[in-house]
């Protein structure tokens, strides 16, 4: 198409996720722009140049596609059908229209049926389809390790590290020098230990704990000084930066530093001396903060408690842990100033998180969805990760560690910092889960943003225990903003802070590793001089963030259809969870495995899509299928290849 010179030219993504209506998204244009020229040569997530043709009346713009500008993604996951001199590479992701020709050169080993990493070559403005290459062959479809593979290659996540990461990492040295610990507040006489889940391997926090004169108490969030070790410009921390997060899928961990660092220099292991950067905290009897201190430390951890054991400590008050919590297997006693300790910072704990309940904060009770694998990393069970005291008791002190970090880049207003935030709902998003909750029974008030959260709150706690928990708790989560970083400090609404970032977790996450070295730039008053790209790096973790969660789901998605194959035929209750012109979704209620009903496969009436009520009408009968209906499905079948779980009514 060429370019009229009259015209202005926009810049703006392709989306093909409606392949009979694709459309541009452009930041500077608020209305979807649909199309008036061919979309042949283009894929998905084009960027590309675009002019505006006219404005239509029902809220769009029609425009033509000048030129592709960048092509987004050039990789991607496909099923290889190979003839006698060439191959059709057919790609997994639903949003790409077109298949890929693949000469018989590009071929490479790989043999017909096998499931394939493919590079898009070009596309020529007469080929119908683009030329590729096999660049990687992941396996036969179905099985384990090519489908994880598979959810790793189309993220574009790279497992391995290179050898010069590996070697800059083996010279590491892990002896922390006399030097080094007399430069930093000293912690390894004072109580402290770790709570973690049962299978941690990098603890990036620990909690001390002393008592002060009358009713206070020092507590110290100590965090694992992973930017001591990871230094600006080293390829270590170039690697970092690009991995942003670690990613943690069902049967594996892909980490964000090397195993070294993560597991061992790094981690807050018992009994071992290690570097931390900490946020010492003095609390009086109210819970209240009377004084503050932030700077390097060294600690030596004496205890390391699973979230079992320490609420086994909170429960029963005693300094008695039993042989089914103990990590050792066995029935163990720890100090009497052990359990002092933790049962003061339940208790602080409790408080703060009260307080902030008061302010509007959002209390999600979401059950996380586990598994128990066998030796060949098939899931035998589907299980629930509950969130108890003890671990509500270590989220509530790295909240305020965060949250005073984020205070003190506030206050100190002499260069750009990152913050976590979090922008208020959408309001249509809102109105819809309205809508949605009304069908159950409960009201939802969102006449006044003060009055939202309040609201929320009490919707959570009304539906905790109920069967429909799961599904509204979800569809609360979809009408929140997305959390993302940023060095515009708008708040987070979700949290009800004016002030947060994210501190304690850098083992796992570059943004905490950025704002150590921010912190410490403010400590020793060196301001300005540090990061001109801190803006761009902020949105780069955002998106590698939402990435990782990306990965993680779909691993998820795919044990749950894994572990739905021998169950074919088998009857459950299940929740209407969603609906579409082509069927309903339906949530089982015991294991929250998630399938389809067709419209095709519902046998006693013709059913149409009502987009209002998110439902499927009947057009003789006008029977209902609504969403949050409950009803009762046979499973019909499990395809671990196309990732899909189906479901017939009974």
């Amino acid at each position: 198409m060429k370019k009229n010179k009259n015209k202005k030219t926009y810049k703006g993504k392709l989306d093909f996720s409606n392949k009979k209506d694709p459309f541009i998204t452009c930041d500077k244009i608020p209305q979807e722009i649909r199309l008036n020229s061919s979309v042949v040569n283009f894929l998905h997530d084009d960027f590309v140049e675009f002019e505006i043709l006219s404005r239509k009346r029902k809220g769009f713009y029609l425009g033509n596609i000048i030129s592709l500008i960048e092509r987004e993604k050039k990789e991607y996951v496909a099923i290889i059908q190979i003839n006698k001199n060439f191959a059709f590479a057919l790609i997994e992701d639903r949003k790409i229209h077109s298949d890929v020709f693949i000469p018989s050169v590009n071929i490479g080993d790989a043999e017909n049926g096998d499931k394939v990493l493919i590079k898009i070559l070009e596309w020529k403005k007469q080929d119908l389809s683009p030329i590729g290459k096999v660049e990687k062959i992941l396996g036969k479809p179905g099985e384990h390790h090519t489908e994880i593979d598979s959810i790793l290659s189309k993220n574009s996540i790279e497992i391995n590290f290179s050898e010069q990461v590996k070697e800059y990492t083996d010279n590491i040295k892990e002896k922390i020098s006399d030097k080094e610990l007399e430069e930093r507040r000293d912690f390894r006489d004072t109580l402290t230990f770790t709570i973690d889940p049962i299978d941690a391997k990098d603890f990036d926090d620990a909690l001390s704990f002393k008592k002060l004169g009358g009713e206070n108490y020092e507590i110290g969030i100590h965090i694992a000084d992973v930017s001591h070790y990871v230094i600006p410009g080293t390829i270590l921390d170039k690697e970092a930066y690009n991995r942003a997060t670690s990613i943690y899928l069902v049967d594996r961990v892909i980490p964000m530093l090397p195993e070294k660092l993560s597991n061992k220099i790094c981690s807050l292991r018992p009994n071992e001396e290690k570097l931390t950067f900490s946020s010492v905290l003095t609390f009086n009897e109210k819970g209240e903060i009377t004084e503050s201190w932030f700077g390097r430390t060294v600690i030596e951890s004496d205890y390391r408690f699973s979230y079992q054991e320490a609420q086994e400590i909170i429960e029963s008050k005693s300094n008695i842990i039993s042989k089914k919590n103990s990590l050792t297997q066995k029935e163990y006693k720890v100090d009497k100033e052990i359990v002092h300790a933790i049962l003061t910072l339940d208790k602080i704990a409790k408080i703060k998180r009260k307080e902030r309940e008061n302010k509007g904060s959002i209390n999600f009770n979401k059950k996380e969805v586990g598994f128990k694998l066998d030796e060949k990393m098939n899931p035998v069970e589907i299980v629930f990760k509950e969130s108890k005291d003890a671990n509500k008791l270590i989220e509530e002190f790295m909240l305020i560690a965060n949250k005073k970090v984020a205070e003190l880049f506030t206050n100190i207003k002499k260069q750009k910092y990152i913050y976590r935030v979090h922008d208020l709902p959408d309001n249509e998003k809102l109105k819809s889960l309205k809508h949605i909750v009304k069908s159950f029974g409960y009201h939802l008030d969102i006449s006044s943003e003060k009055g939202i959260s309040k609201s929320l709150n009490k919707l959570l706690e009304q539906v905790k225990g109920k069967k429909e928990q799961n599904l509204i708790e979800s569809l609360t989560l979809r009408s929140m903003s997305k959390a993302e970083y940023s060095t515009n400090n708008i708040g987070h609404y979700g949290l009800a802070f004016i002030n947060y970032t994210h501190f304690t977790s850098p083992i796992r996450r570059y943004p905490d590793v950025l704002v150590h070295r921010l912190l410490q730039d403010i400590l020793d008053k060196k301001y300005g001089q540090y990061d001109r790209n801190l803006h761009k790096k902020a949105s780069y973790c955002s998106d590698q963030e939402n990435i990782a969660v990306k990965a993680e789901r779909e691993s998820i998605k795919y044990m749950q259809i894994k572990y739905m194959q021998d169950k074919i035929g088998n009857s459950y209750k299940g929740i209407i969870s969603g609906a579409s012109e082509w069927g309903i979704y339906v949530e089982i209620e015991e294991n929250k495995c998630e399938g389809m009903v067709y419209v095709r496969d519902i046998k006693d009436d013709k059913y149409f899509y009502n987009s209002e009520e998110q439902s499927l009408v009947g057009k003789r009968t006008k029977k209902k299928y609504q969403l949050g209906d409950r009803i009762e499905i046979e499973v019909k079948k499990a395809d671990l290849i196309k990732k899909h779980l189906d479901f017939i009514i009974i």
